[in-house]
């Protein structure tokens, strides 16, 4: 494992990305898996009648190795861990890439509360972390962030008292090193206004009685926002919750999760797929080898 190639790496490493999970459901293929899984050189140790899929599970089983963990290992171990561990897709929302003011949160988990996760791995900076996570908690009950191991100790000396640590250790396992506190109140409600979209804004209005004009659309946000700054914050972030576990419902997901492998899963409820793209994604990932590798 040393001794792969940093162009290998990095080809293992885009197998994964929304570039290539798009491909295959819109269009049945990837020509831009088929290039790169010639230049992460797996095929060469597998067989050509093996299906794509198992050259995903190969693909992620190296990324896993501690050093070549990047920001999809991480969301991954989440994925499986928390959403699908201690929740399901029935009681349990998972938002990733959320934008919270300049700032766009790996990942976030609505149960209960609204929980969100800051990735940093053997491969990240710390350098925004302070930042970062004092954004999220304008938006989020519960702030962790998940870091390897080298950067437990830096974390822990950047990052408030009340902000929760977690280690992705070699074995692929979470460890809990400080509990986040769970605190609604110190959310913003314009924070929040400005991370979610203008129908969740309208219908956590009239969750709480709030009469709303009949306003050019022109004007729709403007007035939106100025009724939504007046609600307490534990009030904004509880709607926010149950709002969101709605709109963003991954339930739809769940046939099209059971039918890919677990190297995927992330990536299938991370993505806007259309139901009519869920046969040809599954389709995709159990071609052949060699019928894919003419895909380009």
């Amino acid at each position: 494992m040393k001794n792969i190639a940093a162009e290998q790496l990095a080809a293992i490493s885009r197998l994964f990305s929304s570039s290539v999970i798009h491909e295959m459901a819109r269009k049945g293929k990837s020509p831009i898996f088929a290039r790169l899984a010639r230049e992460s050189g797996l095929p060469s140790s597998m067989g050509m009648a093996d299906p794509v899929f198992r050259l995903f599970e190969l693909a992620f089983s190296m990324l896993k190795h501690e050093g070549f963990r990047h920001e999809y290992v991480y969301k991954t171990a989440l994925t499986h861990k928390v959403l699908l561990g201690k929740h399901s897709l029935q009681t349990a929302a998972m938002l990733t890439e959320f934008r919270v003011g300049e700032c766009k949160a790996d990942l976030a988990i609505l149960n209960g509360t609204a929980t969100v996760y800051e990735i940093k791995s053997e491969r990240d900076s710390l350098t925004r972390l302070d930042r970062q996570v004092r954004a999220y908690a304008n938006v989020f009950a519960r702030v962790y962030v998940i870091a390897a191991d080298s950067h437990v100790d830096a974390v822990m000396d950047t990052v408030p008292d009340e902000v929760g640590i977690l280690c992705l250790n070699r074995r692929h396992h979470i460890s809990t090193l400080r509990e986040a506190v769970d605190q609604p109140e110190r959310t913003s409600p314009a924070a929040i206004f400005d991370s979610i979209r203008t129908d969740e804004a309208r219908m956590i209005l009239e969750a709480y009685g709030v009469s709303l004009p009949s306003v050019p659309n022109t004007e729709l946000s403007r007035m939106l926002r100025s009724h939504f700054v007046q609600l307490e914050p534990c009030a904004a972030h509880d709607a926010m919750v149950r709002v969101l576990k709605r709109t963003r419902n991954l339930m739809p997901l769940s046939n099209l999760v059971a039918q890919l492998p677990p190297s995927l899963h992330t990536a299938a409820l991370s993505l806007p797929l259309r139901k009519i793209d869920h046969s040809r994604l599954v389709s995709a990932v159990n071609t052949s080898l060699q019928d894919a590798m003419g895909w380009a």
